[in-house]
């Protein structure tokens, strides 16, 4: 029986385990990368792990979320971070230098590798061939330490792609295309394979734009083969020597196969305030516009811009649209300056960011008050531009640039557009804003700013749990609600005391001051909890506030993983309606708590009501080990003292 792309890459890294769905296994991880939202945090536990250098192939720490220098927060994060790595064998990209995703793809990786980020949008490897995965930070930390990545065999879905795009038409509408058809939460435990005749007409920025906001789908990751146009990519990146082919077997068996022709796509926009809430541009046409942002790791690439840059040419922005663009990397920001199409953008009216994440994670550029922003994002939660209020589309490039010189939705199709792109032949090169380790750790003094502070530990299982329920949330709950990514609180993302504060209070303002008052409890929650970013923020905050379990109908994966690597309890009810039976501030019972792990059913008497409620623990023999010593910390350090 044949094996899909990544099956091969799975079985060439597999430490432990078998290849069968559903089953845990264990890979070997080649790279990692962070960014410094959840790269301080990462690099602490680092450091309690008590390994000297990486045991990588190649770890590089990015600069690229928290830009704003409003304050001496971000800056000393970035030097702790920049003295850390140097002193531990990983290699530093210093602010301005890109987005982590742009820059991993033009400079860093390699197809057939494994790549673990802190960040739920590495998947974006995928575009050259990698099995690229989103995880805590703790799971990055430990894989640098050289340790295995644990994970669920997925399910490899196969998406079969026919035909060619038509003018107008972009990368991103497949992907949104995708998020139609499966949701987004139908990637849970599935790995998104891309296959069939239409993958030789996408070139790999336009794959990378597809798998990095696979992320949405919920997919443990997305992949493409790597064949002759990544080998292209590749050679004018100048390292053809990285290419390796890897093409699914034609016996490949998938577990799900759906089919997006491309020929018969037309341009599409995700409505507020969810990914997958996709039409037809044709749909919203005509919607006044505020305000268009370009950019984000999604699409931020030299042919993304490029074309936006022809759109714009002799045009002028309409006057009641702002329009932000941010080229993803140095690399493209460098060679658009160097071919005059920076100044067509700039002449057109548009502002120009650095290079990196900014408004896409709520790094300036709120929009105004109830205002209608087309983003060419890969996110559009409520609240997630740092403006409640604003309606938030996802859009392609095209529709974005096209809108901004209109000043209403429109649809590309409509216009007689120069939209050919060549892929360069060679890129610019210069990779001098990447810093290398010191040769020696004792060379290095690791410098910390005072507002790091050591990152909360919990305590082992004890066998009754007896609390309230402290909250109750609807589905869809996103890790921007558990733990807010905003301009004012990203500087603090080193300082988990502080952003404590700031936890749920999307959704209940009293909840952390509810949770100190009572000394902890259970969040009760619908489906789907936790989907959205990797950032461990989302758990950490709850263990610092004392929250032992998570009742929930459904939850995300990595969100999950790293409740689960911080000690609390992830259940799920196993008779849905039992959520709506749960009020704030019931008294909930868990006894007998360390045998329930073990046996992974977990019995809730809910003392208030007189009512019993059975959920599942659906983790694994060592998650349960991690779970009863409290964190995956707490089981390392008793493996050590054994």
């Amino acid at each position: 029986m044949g094996l899909t792309v990544a099956e091969k890459i799975i079985k060439a890294h597999l430490v432990k385990g078998e290849m069968k769905t559903g089953k845990e296994i264990a890979i070997k991880i080649d790279q990692t990368l962070t960014q410094d939202s959840t790269g301080t945090m990462a690099y602490l536990q680092f450091e309690a792990l008590g390994v000297d250098r990486v045991k990588t192939k190649k770890s590089i720490a990015y600069i690229d979320h928290n830009m704003l220098q409003s304050g001496p927060e971000n800056a000393d994060d970035h030097a702790y971070i920049q003295t850390v790595t140097k002193k531990h064998g990983i290699y530093f990209s210093k602010p301005g230098n890109g987005i982590c995703h742009q820059v991993q793809l033009e400079r860093i990786g390699v197809p057939g590798y494994t790549l673990l980020g802190s960040d739920s949008h590495t998947p974006t490897g995928g575009g050259i061939g990698m099995l690229a995965i989103g995880a805590g930070g703790l799971d990055v930390a430990v894989a640098m330490g050289g340790g295995e990545y644990y994970l669920t065999m997925p399910e490899i879905v196969k998406v079969n792609l026919k035909g060619k795009l038509n003018k107008g038409v972009a990368a991103k509408d497949v992907i949104l295309e995708v998020l139609r058809q499966l949701t987004v939460k139908g990637g849970v435990n599935r790995i998104i394979e891309y296959t069939g005749e239409g993958v030789k007409y996408l070139t790999v920025p336009e794959r990378a734009t597809i798998t990095n906001m696979g992320a949405e789908l919920g997919a443990t990751t997305s992949v493409f083969p790597s064949d002759d146009t990544t080998k292209e990519f590749l050679k004018a990146q100048g390292r053809e020597d990285d290419f390796t082919e890897i093409l699914p077997d034609k016996d490949a068996i998938y577990g799900k196969e759906i089919e997006v022709n491309l020929s018969e796509l037309t341009p599409l926009v995700a409505k507020p305030h969810m990914p997958d809430k996709v039409v037809s541009v044709e749909e919203v046409k005509g919607i006044k516009v505020n305000q268009v942002a370009i950019g984000s790791c999604t699409n931020s690439s030299y042919a993304d811009m490029m074309k936006v840059a022809k759109i714009l040419k002799g045009k002028t922005v309409a006057e009641n649209v702002s329009l932000v663009i941010a080229p993803g990397s140095r690399q493209v920001l460098t060679m658009l300056a160097e071919n005059g199409a920076l100044a067509d953008m700039v002449a057109a009216g548009a502002r120009i960011l650095e290079s990196a994440c900014g408004p896409c994670i709520g790094m300036g550029q709120s929009p105004c008050t109830d205002a209608v922003s087309l983003r060419t994002f890969n996110r559009n939660f409520e609240g997630r531009s740092g403006t409640k209020s604003a309606n938030v589309y996802l859009v392609s490039p095209e529709i974005a640039a096209v809108s901004a010189i209109e000043g209403v939705i429109s649809n590309p199709c409509d216009f007689d557009l120069d939209l050919d792109v060549e892929m360069p032949k060679e890129f610019l090169i210069n990779d001098n804003m990447i810093m290398e380790p010191a040769e020696h750790s004792s060379e290095v003094e690791v410098v910390r700013g005072p507002n790091i502070k050591p990152f909360p530990k919990n305590d082992a299982l004890t066998d009754v749990i007896e609390k309230n329920v402290l909250i109750k949330v609807e589905d869809n709950i996103t890790t921007d609600h558990i733990m807010p990514s905003n301009a004012k609180l990203l500087p603090y993302r080193s300082n988990i005391p502080y952003l404590s504060e700031y936890c749920l209070t999307p959704c209940d303002e009293e909840f952390p001051k509810r949770c100190k008052e009572q000394g902890g409890g259970f969040i009760v929650a619908g489906e789907n909890y936790g989907q959205g970013s990797s950032r461990e923020h989302a758990a950490l905050a709850p263990v610092y506030l004392g929250i032992k379990a998570v009742m929930a109908k459904s939850f995300a994966r990595i969100h999950r993983d790293n409740l689960v690597n911080n000690g609390i309890l992830p259940l799920t009810f196993d008779n849905a309606s039992d959520y709506d039976t749960i009020d704030l501030n019931d008294i909930l019972v868990i006894d007998n708590a360390i045998e329930s792990v073990k046996e992974g059913k977990v019995t809730v008497c809910n003392k208030t009501k007189s009512l019993t409620y059975s959920l599942s623990l659906t983790v694994t023999d060592r998650q349960k080990d991690m779970l009863m010593a409290g964190g995956l910390l707490n089981m390392i350090r008793e493996k050590n003292n054994k």
